[in-house]
């Protein structure tokens, strides 16, 4: 009979400091959600929280291509009767630029009570300050422009 593989328990999380200006949304967004799953590292299990803590700042710099700017939209329900609130990429990220990579990290993270346990170790900035120096956070550099030097 084959045995569950269980990492220990008592793991020490790392915490990764990414920084987005000039990234591409997706291309980041999926790095940030291997790294909180965990999958970069030997100990990845599926069933459990083996990830890390993820820094990212410069929130309003994250570029998208071709026409998505205009087109690409986000909704929020209040949950009234007519309550569909709509805004494209451009109006949110001069409002609530953090949300835009929250909602694209959120999508590619598991649809249950561990992917929403995941999400809560991703930590989003406006501008190049965040208050979790404490921690140390590893620095992590990601490629997301193909053939570029971003």
């Amino acid at each position: 009979m084959n045995k569950t593989y269980l990492p220990p328990q008592n793991a020490d999380r790392k915490w990764y400091l990414i920084d987005a200006a000039d990234q591409r949304l997706g291309r980041l967004a999926s790095e940030i959600a291997v790294i909180l799953r965990g999958k970069n590292l030997p100990q990845y299990t599926p069933h459990l929280d083996t990830g890390g803590f993820v820094i990212v700042v410069n929130a309003e710099k994250v570029q998208v291509t071709g026409k998505k700017r205009s087109q690409k939209t986000y909704h929020r329900h209040s949950g009234r009767p007519g309550g569909m609130k709509t805004e494209s990429f451009a109006q949110l990220q001069q409002r609530i630029p953090e949300r835009i990579i929250e909602q694209a990290v959120k999508g590619m993270l598991p649809k249950n009570s561990l992917g929403r346990s995941l999400f809560t170790k991703l930590k989003v900035y406006k501008g190049s300050e965040h208050p979790h120096q404490a921690q140390k956070p590893q620095e992590v550099k990601i490629n997301t422009i193909p053939g570029g030097e971003g």
